[in-house]
């Protein structure tokens, strides 16, 4: 339900959205784009890092075949994961540069760190030194881990309310479009480059810095955020922005009522800190019983979202097709290519039909519960089948065959259930939780703990394949392991997890008004009668501050 008691609001009914004709406009979706393309950053890399470990030239070049069984592990897990653990850095100080020069000059400047790493990255791997591959990759991420900030934290902002969750999926979308260029450029380069070459892992991996140039030359097409430019002070040229995004007049009663809303969330957020630095924004998040509730939210979305395991089958994905019977490179590519188009498009049907329609909690559950199944039954097969990946060259029966093709059916089927459910919430529900003047401290801690949990479960998971012998749990452990992990998420999620579907970002506070272990399941209903009984000195504040900034726009 949306606020007020209103229904979910149905994407394809604009005029039921509540917003003055022209406020969806093609300046609203062009902004959308731009910044929703941030997250190819981040699917790019999970796309493409296999395919270097599947080229015959980069294992050469580092001498790979010269080391054992768990020493390949360790090294595929290392550079697979130094992005995430550069990315842990990157989305810790994402906030200061977000805050400090603004959401559009954060992004050119990630763009920038991003595209350096990632050539550093490529010259180390054709001279094979390791030490500059790990390097690379880790500057690499000091850029990409400020994309999952920068990116829902603008679009966050320029959305409106009935519209948030799709715009704000668009982030979401990237993320596969990333993966599914990365999947398709490794399985092209690997058909039609002749192995033993370079260019069988420099071309896909150029995707890179073609992606973070496109989305440097797109941001000086754009307007920075009304919300950023009003918690500056800039309350002229944040008039200015949001007439250009709602494709309205300046003077407009519409335009000035929602800078009027901004700027009186943002009176009260800054007389309730009593304007202290960046310190007392942190005492701000852990003292404040309605903040301490949201961090507690956001964080547990990360460490469960991540330890699921959809990220890491995502990031080894030709490995554990290859454990699940897959047999030939060239397969384990193309079965993975098709894995990437379903996750594409489940990210793009779920932002256009689910997300805003059933609501954030339903569409979390929904996809819950599809990878629950999912890892529940490739867990069941593995334990039928526990040689897969444990003994090597050993031949599938014909018997499991069947059996085999419905464990890849089920990993398509988890990338569904992710799409729809932890991979679109972690970056939704973090972007509009939070009120402004926090907003982007508390999108980088969330931030950081997605990449230092992401980082945990890639790196883990090569040696965690290995069977117990030599260390790790075996194919089998590790997908019982996920499935635990992801049916408690589930369990979670009913309790404690608000619909925050429909509602302003300044009217987030109201769900969190009952005591802790009652917001999950009931502070939708107690913000609802609130939203009902709205103070009318508040509407009265409203507007008199929009005719005060008519009046002086018309002086």
């Amino acid at each position: 339900m949306g606020v007020g008691g209103k229904k979910p609001v149905n994407i394809f009914k604009l005029k039921d959205l509540g917003e003055p004709e022209g406020a969806l406009n093609w300046r609203l979706w062009f902004a959308v784009f731009s910044f929703g393309l941030l997250g190819a950053a981040r699917g790019i890399d999970e796309g493409l890092i296999s395919g270097a470990f599947n080229s015959a030239n980069f294992k050469s070049s580092i001498h790979y075949a010269s080391y054992d069984t768990v020493e390949q592990a360790n090294i595929k897990a290392n550079v697979s994961a130094m992005v995430q653990i550069g990315s842990v850095g990157g989305a810790l100080f994402a906030f200061l540069i977000c805050d400090r020069i603004g959401r559009l000059n954060a992004t050119r400047v990630l763009c920038l760190i991003w595209a350096v790493g990632i050539a550093i990255f490529m010259a180390g791997g054709v001279k094979g030194n390791l030490g500059a591959i790990y390097a690379g990759r880790f500057i690499a991420g000091l850029g990409v881990g400020q994309t999952p900030v920068v990116g829902p934290i603008y679009i966050a902002e320029i959305a409106p309310a009935s519209i948030r969750g799709l715009c704000t999926c668009f982030f979401t979308g990237a993320v596969y479009l990333g993966i599914l260029l990365a999947y398709f450029a490794n399985y092209g380069c690997q058909l039609h480059i002749v192995s033993g070459s370079p260019n069988q892992w420099l071309v896909p991996t150029s995707l890179h810095i073609m992606m973070s140039g496109i989305i440097f030359i797109l941001s000086f097409f754009q307007y920075e955020s009304p919300r950023f430019l009003v918690k500056e002070g800039k309350i002229e040229q944040a008039v200015y922005s949001m007439a250009r995004l709602r494709q309205q007049s300046p003077d407009s009663e519409y335009v000035n009522r929602e800078i009027a809303m901004i700027q009186i969330g943002l009176d009260r957020e800054l007389e309730a800190s009593q304007g202290v630095g960046w310190f007392g924004k942190v005492k701000e998040l852990l003292l404040n019983k309605s903040n301490l509730y949201r961090v507690y939210l956001s964080s547990m979305v990360q460490l469960l979202g991540q330890w699921s395991g959809a990220g890491s089958i995502t990031l080894y994905a030709p490995d554990l097709f290859k454990i699940l019977g897959v047999t030939g490179n060239s397969e384990s590519l193309l079965v993975t290519g098709v894995f990437g188009i379903v996750k594409f498009v489940a990210a793009m049907i779920c932002a256009l039909f689910l997300v805003d329609v059933i609501g954030r909690k339903r569409a979390l559950l929904c996809g819950i519960t599809l990878q629950t199944i999912s890892m529940i039954y490739v867990a069941g097969f593995l334990t039928a089948v526990p040689q897969l990946g444990t003994v090597k060259n050993f031949v599938l029966p014909e018997s499991m065959k069947g059996p085999s093709r419905g464990a890849v059916a089920m990993i398509y089927l988890s990338g569904v259930g992710w799409a729809l459910g932890w991979n679109s919430m972690q970056y939704l529900l973090t972007a509009e939780l939070y009120p402004l003047r926090v907003r982007a401290l508390a999108t980088s801690w969330a931030m950081t703990l997605h990449f230092a949990n992401q980082y945990g479960n890639s790196r883990a998971l090569p040696v965690m394949l290995l069977s117990t012998s030599e260390g790790g749990i075996s194919p089998m452990g590790t997908f019982w392991c996920f499935s635990a992990v992801t049916l408690l998420g589930g369990i979670w999620v009913w309790f404690f997890v608000p619909e925050t579907g429909g509602r302003s970002l300044e009217s987030m506070d109201r769900l969190f008004d009952l005591p802790w272990y009652k917001i999950g399941l009931y502070g939708n209903k107690d913000a609802e009668e609130k939203d009902m009984a709205v103070d009318e000195k508040q509407r009265a504040a409203e507007e008199e501050f929009g005719n005060a900034q008519q009046v002086e726009y018309k002086a």
